[in-house]
C-alpha cells in the first residue's frame, strides 16, 4: 500500500474515532443534566424557602415569634403622682388639714372620756384605746403629711390631683392627701381607724362627723 493511501486512511479513521467519541459525550451530558438539575433546583429551593422564612418570621400566623408586648403592660394604670405645687400652696393645703382633723379630733374626745388629743408644732396625737396612738404631722422638706398608724403603720402622704385632664379648666381637680405607692386616702383611712370623715373641700363644709368610734 502506498504511503498517500496510507496516510488517507489514517485520517478517516481518526475522524470515525473523533465523531464517535463526540455522539458518546453528547448522549452522557444530557443525562447527566437530568441527574444535576434536580439537586439543584432542590438546593434553590431551600435557599428560596430558608430566606422567605427568615424575612417573614413573626408576620405569618404560624410563626412561633414571641407577640409585641401589649402597651397594656408596659404602661401603668391609673399612676397615682403628686401635684406639682410650691412652697406656700403646700402648706395651705397641710394647715388646712390639719387645722380641720384637729377640730374633729377634739369633737371625738368630747365625746369619749378615753380620747386624748395633742396638737404642737405641727405634730397631732391621737390616742384611741385600745387600736393606740395616731401620730400625724407635716413634712415640709418632702412636702408631705406623716402618719404612724397603731393599725396600718407608718405611710407618707403627698397632695394628688385626681379628676385634672387637659381638656378642664387648671385647679379643677379634687385634692387630696394620697399615700402613692398604693393609692391609700389619709382621709379615707382616718375614716375607717379613727372614726371621723374630713370634707377637704375648702368650699363644702370642713369636716362631717360620721361615727363616735372607729370602724373595725
Amino acid at each position: 500500500m502506498s504511503a498517500p493511501m496510507t496516510s488517507r486512511l489514517l485520517r478517516q479513521t481518526a475522524r470515525a474515532a473523533s465523531q464517535q467519541l463526540t455522539r458518546r459525550t453528547a448522549s452522557v451530558l444530557p443525562a447527566t443534566h437530568r441527574l444535576l438539575s434536580p439537586s439543584i433546583s432542590h438546593t434553590a429551593a431551600v435557599r428560596s424557602l430558608s430566606t422567605s422564612q427568615r424575612w417573614t418570621a413573626g408576620l405569618m400566623p404560624d410563626t412561633h415569634e414571641p407577640k409585641a408586648p401589649d402597651n397594656d403592660e408596659q404602661s401603668p394604670q391609673n399612676e397615682v403622682l403628686p401635684a406639682a405645687v410650691n412652697e406656700d400652696e403646700y402648706h395651705e393645703h397641710a394647715d388646712r388639714y390639719m387645722n380641720i382633723l384637729h377640730e374633729r379630733a377634739e369633737e371625738l374626745q368630747e365625746e369619749r372620756n378615753d380620747v386624748e388629743v395633742e396638737y404642737a408644732a405641727g405634730v397631732l396625737s391621737i390616742t384611741l384605746p385600745p387600736a393606740g396612738t395616731y401620730i400625724i404631722n407635716k413634712q415640709p422638706p418632702n412636702k408631705q403629711i406623716w402618719l404612724s398608724s397603731p393599725i396600718s403603720g407608718p405611710k407618707r402622704f403627698d397632695w394628688v390631683i385626681s379628676g385634672e385632664s387637659m381638656h378642664e379648666k387648671a385647679d379643677g381637680g379634687i385634692g387630696d392627701w394620697v399615700y402613692v405607692r398604693d393609692g391609700t386616702s389619709l382621709t379615707e383611712l382616718l375614716r375607717k381607724e379613727v372614726g371621723v370623715s374630713i370634707d377637704i373641700d375648702p368650699e363644702a363644709e370642713a369636716v362631717k362627723k360620721v361615727s363616735t368610734d372607729p370602724v373595725e
